[in-house]
């Protein structure tokens, strides 16, 4: 076949080998993100318990800049999947180019927060009852500004992913994040502890690695885009500011880009409960809390990440589909990755019942051995607590994913608010002023993901009788 024909392949080939052909690249190269990011917080950790607690308070702002970007890519991979299911492929490539200008537009916001708002920002997160807060604070703010100010290269990585994933071609999307991560964890100690001439530049130093490793990826999913993707390769003379296209990236990129940062906002709210809970036995507890709290998104990232690439793979196939009116290959669709994801999340509940202790054991740091310890015993509960809750989630991933692909975001962002806000917590703030216990606080996830569900479902069966079945 063609290279130009490659996006045929979503409305042609068997499902049980088109999912994981399109789908296993991107679930790889987005498990490797996630074990760079596990490696980056055991480095910091190492480097010193506190800047854990630093770079944890800053994350909520850092995944807001996330959020924004993959929102919007998940609205081009969309745009550009439906497009080219309809034939419409000169009108996908001048969606493209629209598609670049909303990520670039999105970038300057965060450079102007990096410049001007990083050290203020931070002191709305930092409390005064943490220990060190101090440090913590100017810790923080040099993390956040520096991957702020550089976004630039976050955004244009996101946008040369999407746009090779809405062909198909996510083993040169895979290159292009497995390029980054790899960069990012060969800099990091190098750069944290100052190794091979290096100064030691501590939380800065994971903050550099990163934006160098988002570069790397930006640089090389253009080269991969413009050689391997004719049809979506970039040329001026497709050039056209369109807002038809604006509109239709937006509509379901901006939903999804909420939807992300709900969980920047959610971040937020739990770092205030824990840092707010005053434990007279021991002062401790809060900040304990917090860096646990910071473990474990680091540790489901893991066992998540691998369920997001899968849900990334399924938009452009059953966007592609959606457009070329083949329902049933939708249904075959859904129920694949329903199939897999579950399977991911079962394996993934296991090892967080089983090994909890194991897991927390790798950010130990012999400096602060109270700490350390305190942690391990808040975070073995906390794992297997939260871990009740994967495999509802692997169904709303899904399903909240077929919402995007036809062009349903609202219904993801709904789900989204309801599960990290109206649910998770309130719940989260009523369990440790009723238990006056930090170990009931971590209930909220399962409880939150389970109250979800049943609006997910809801959700699926209205989309399904009004678009897909009536197809």
């Amino acid at each position: 076949m063609q290279k130009a024909d490659r996006s045929a392949l979503l409305g042609s080939m068997k499902m049980s080998r088109l999912v994981p052909k399109v789908s296993v690249p991107i679930m790889v190269s987005m498990t490797v993100q996630a074990l760079y990011n596990i490696v980056d917080s055991i480095f910091v950790s190492q480097y010193n318990p506190y800047a854990l607690t630093a770079v944890s308070l800053a994350m909520p702002f850092q995944m807001l800049m996330i959020a924004l970007s993959t929102g919007m890519g998940t609205g081009i991979n969309s745009l550009l999947s439906r497009r080219l299911g309809e034939k419409r492929a000169a009108d996908a490539r001048r969606a493209s180019w629209n598609g670049l200008f909303i990520e670039a537009a999105g970038a300057m916001i965060f450079i102007l927060l990096g410049l001007f708002l990083a050290g203020p920002l931070m002191g709305l997160v930092v409390s005064a009852n943490l220990t060190n807060s101090i440090a913590i604070h100017e810790m923080g703010t040099s993390y956040l500004s520096i991957v702020t100010t550089w976004s630039l290269g976050l955004f244009l990585a996101i946008f040369f992913e999407r746009i090779l994933q809405a062909t198909g071609n996510t083993v040169a999307s895979m290159i292009t994040q497995l390029a980054g991560a790899i960069t990012n964890i060969i800099l990091d100690p190098i750069l944290i502890f100052g190794y091979l001439g290096f100064p030691a530049m501590g939380v800065s130093g994971a903050a550099v690695a990163t934006v160098i490793g988002q570069w790397v990826s930006a640089v090389l999913g253009f080269i991969l885009n413009q050689v391997k993707n004719p049809e979506l390769r970039i040329s001026l003379k497709d050039l056209k500011i369109n807002l038809p296209d604006i509109r239709g990236i937006v509509s379901v990129g901006f939903p999804s880009s909420v939807m992300a940062s709900i969980g920047s906002v959610m971040n937020l709210g739990m770092n205030a409960i824990l840092s707010g809970f005053v434990d007279p036995a021991n002062p401790l507890t809060s900040t304990a809390a917090l860096n646990v709290l910071a473990v474990y998104f680091k540790l489901q990232s893991f066992i998540f990440m691998p369920v997001f690439g899968l849900a990334s793979g399924i938009i452009a196939i059953i966007g592609y589909n959606f457009g070329a009116k083949l329902k049933e290959r939708i249904y075959e669709c859904i129920k694949t990755a329903l199939i897999w994801a579950i399977a991911i999340m079962g394996v993934g509940t296991l090892v967080f019942m089983i090994l909890p202790g194991q897991m927390m054991s790798i950010f130990e740091s012999a400096e602060e051995a109270e700490l350390t310890a305190l942690m391990s015993s808040i975070g073995i509960a906390a794992m297997r607590i939260i871990s009740i809750n994967f495999i509802f989630a692997a169904v709303g991933i899904v399903l909240s994913t077929v919402f995007q692909a036809v062009g349903k975001g609202s219904y993801s962002l709904i789900l989204s608010v309801c599960r990290q806000l109206v649910v998770l917590l309130p719940v989260a703030w009523l369990l440790i002023r009723l238990t006056g216990s930090i170990y009931a606080v971590w209930w909220c996830f399962p409880i939150a993901e389970i109250v979800s569900l049943f609006i997910c479902l809801y959700f699926y069966r209205k989309c399904n009788r009004k678009m897909i079945a009536a197809l």
